[in-house]
């Protein structure tokens, strides 16, 4: 059982106590109306606490709390937000029932390294976390039975500053696990949960803790504790530990241990879905709880491989996990006798054919151990395919089992609030269910009947907000007295929201291109400082603090921003994280992209952008081969370069800023609205929006895969 200290909120009246219970399930993270719940206590201390409910109830004067408690208008809205709540986390008839209506109770366990859910629980680092995030979202809509497992990282999110020669500085936030919507599991005594990670030597043992996201319980597992050695706490203090053996203990406890506190809850799971190679173990360790009931180890594996989904999310070599032999040997000694197999048997597992020496490789070792892989987008897959080619030596490339089901992002949590009452006006006027619906297609040609006024109207608010946060931020900054000036006109302060404004955020790592733009200034400078069509950048993004090349990036791209040849449209903003993300999609009015390909597994943030009607300026990799119609955006980069191709890809992007987008949106009318750059603005809303939204890749999830899973552990399926 989990708990809630009732202790720490004997201050919230009776009347309205259901806000505790609230503000532990990250349900309100993605329902507006129940955050404005919390806004209504206290706009300020809802401010303060950087909208995480926990803390705020915990802090803010309990005078505001009796003073909503009598307020008519407040109980009214806070009757109808819990009765909705209440209705949503007890529904029976959920799509998932509704489709699979004669399936005996099922789960599906979801690992991941990361999940990206709120910014209140920093336990993600990029990309995949939110990927992650947005999947157990989804799946709680859908009523898919999904039970997922992860790190508690209480020292691991880095944020981001900017010294002043441009470098970045790396600061550690420590997690208040009191004032997070967080609770500690535990065990039948009342004590914190704590189990031991089995047959790993030395022992190493995990405290266990609970996040309810929505319907979706996420177990989090916690080594901080007394019963570790010194070196051991440590394992779960930062998520992608730099040291290679750390990340091994790492991976260890995420799969070996989280399969443990699974089977020790009573969680009784049909399947695994893995969210990329790191919690690989978790099906080893699944062999292992058959072969200690006696199973051979080959009936073991087969019937483990078929009950399993491994999801890969990266073609850069670099992003899949090698480790020594000798290192592995020096914790799974007794674990390769408990498998019943040698020592050479166990290590093939995460062998590659073409490369045997090169160490353990952990998604090497995932495809071998489960049946159904899948890379996250149809180039993706192509890449993906090639490059696993060896683990199927008979099968040419395009034959190699490995799907494709594109990324999607969960539509509720990214869309503007103010966007999702404009499409309420206009889609909901004929489709009132269309928020339950949004992955059909044919719902979004409705946006075509929005004034091209009003969304435009709109889009420049949001605009505007985005201005207003940058310069809250530097304020803030500013007046803690860790900026020089030359930092603060660098980071956003001098921006206009009148001016084409081009947003750019990435993981700062080389393939990125960071700098693709500036690759011929002149031409560049001419194309900013155009005094009749002016352009902005803003960029943001973090450089992993191991990664020197990154950080080089980064600053060289920072330099830019400080330089005066730019007039201070080029802005560096720091410290990018969930809450900026929101702000910056929201708000540009272009998104840029130019990794290197084919480099770009899927890419989650363009996607996040055209549904807010921020349409795409993207190199043809990743998610955008399969998004770009021709109407809704541009593209670039589709032809083969041999060689150094950055010349290419920036020219490409310079001619189409020249040539076809900056003149697109300064083609206004009398009333200043560019009709044209409206047009695309809504091809991208109605292409892009059901096509990559997380319920339509939960959905493919579920047909393609769960039916085949059931099938494989002897459960019917009836649709």
């Amino acid at each position: 059982m989990d708990t809630i200290d009732p202790v720490s909120f004997t201050r919230v009246p009776e009347r309205i106590a259901g806000l505790v219970d609230l503000a532990y399930n990250l349900w309100w993270s993605w329902h507006p109306a129940a955050r404005v719940l919390f806004k209504q206590v206290n706009g300020q201390a809802w401010k303060e606490s950087r909208h995480n409910p926990v803390r705020m109830l915990r802090e803010v004067p309990e005078e505001f709390l009796h003073r909503v408690a009598r307020e008519r208008e407040y109980l009214r809205r806070y009757d109808i937000i819990m009765e909705r709540y209440q209705e949503y986390m007890g529904r029976k008839n959920t799509w998932f029932t509704e489709q699979y209506p004669a399936v005996r109770p099922v789960t599906i366990a979801y690992f991941s390294a990361e999940y990206g859910l709120h910014h209140s629980l920093p336990f993600y680092a990029g990309g995949l976390g939110f990927l992650a995030g947005d999947h157990l979202k989804e799946c709680s809509d859908l009523g898919v039975p999904l039970v997922a497992v992860g790190f508690m990282y209480s020292s691991g999110y880095l944020h981001q500053h900017i010294a002043p020669d441009g470098s970045q500085v790396n600061v550690e936030e420590r997690l208040d696990r009191d004032s997070a919507p967080i609770t500690r599991v535990l065990d039948p005594s009342g004590e914190h949960l704590t189990l031991r990670v089995p047959h790993i030597e030395p022992p190493i043992h995990v405290a266990v803790w609970k996040v309810q996201v929505g319907r979706v319980p996420l177990y989090l597992l916690d080594t901080d504790i007394r019963e570790n050695s010194p070196e051991h706490r440590s394992i779960s203090h930062r998520l992608y530990a730099g040291d290679r053996e750390q990340r091994l203990l790492q991976e260890i406890v995420l799969g070996i241990g989280g399969r443990k506190v699974l089977s020790y809850l009573g969680v009784h799971y049909t399947g695994v879905h893995l969210n990329e190679g790191h919690p690989a173990f978790a099906l080893v360790e699944r062999v292992r709880e058959r072969v200690g009931q006696g199973m051979s180890f080959e009936e073991s594996l087969e019937q483990v491989r078929g009950t399993s989904v491994f999801t890969t999310h990266t073609p850069v070599a670099a992003g899949h996990d090698i480790f020594p032999y000798e290192m592995v040997d020096r914790y799974f000694q007794n674990y390769y006798r408990c498998l019943g197999i040698s020592r050479e048997d166990f290590l093939a597992l995460g062998a590659r054919p073409d490369d045997p020496g090169a160490g353990f490789n952990m998604t090497a070792c995932a495809m071998r151990l489960s049946a159904y892989h899948n890379a996250v987008s149809k180039k993706h897959a192509e890449v993906t395919r090639q490059m696993w080619q060896p683990l199927w030596p008979g099968l040419p490339p395009e034959r190699v089992p490995i799907d494709a089901i594109t990324n999607g992002v969960h539509l509720p949590t990214w869309l503007n609030p103010r966007m999702e009452a404009l499409f309420d006006r206009y889609i909901g006027a004929v489709c009132p269910y269309w928020q339950m619906e949004h992955d059909r297609p044919i719902i979004w040609e409705l946006v075509n009947e929005i004034p091209d006024e009003e969304l435009w109207r709109l889009h420049l608010w949001l605009k505007t907000k985005l201005f207003n946060r940058i310069r809250e931020m530097e304020r803030r900054t500013w007046a803690d007295g860790s900026d020089t000036p030359e930092n603060v006109i660098a980071e956003g302060v001098f921006l206009d929201p009148m001016i084409f404004t081009i947003g750019f955020a990435r993981r700062f790592s080389t393939y990125k291109r960071a700098d693709l733009i500036f690759r011929d200034l002149e031409r560049l400078k001419r194309i900013v400082n155009n005094p009749w069509y002016p352009v902005q950048v803003i960029f943001a993004g973090k450089a992993h603090p191991d990664d020197i090349e990154g950080q080089r990036l980064l600053k060289k791209v920072y330099e830019y921003a400080r330089s005066g040849m730019f007039g201070g449209k080029i802005a560096f903003v720091e410290d990018y994280g969930e809450r900026f993300a929101q702000y910056l999609v929201h708000g540009v009015d272009l998104w840029l992209n130019n990794p290197l390909p084919p480099w770009e597994a899927s890419g989650t943030s363009g996607m996040k952008a055209a549904m807010n009607g921020v349409p795409s300026l993207s190199i043809l990799d990743g998610w955008w081969p399969e998004g770009y119609n021709g109407r809704n955006g541009w593209a670039f980069g589709g032809e083969v370069v041999e060689g150094d191709r950055d010349a290419a890809d920036a020219n490409a992007i310079y001619e189409a800023l020249e040539k076809e987008v900056i003149p697109l949106y300064y083609a206004t009318d009398l009333h200043a609205v560019p009709h044209g750059w409206v047009k695309t603005m809504k091809e991208a809303i109605r292409s892009n929006a059901p096509a990559f939204s997380a319920k339509r890749m939960v959905k493919e999830y579920v047909y393609h895969y769960y039916p085949r899973i059931l099938a494989a552990a002897g459960i019917p399926v009836i649709r």
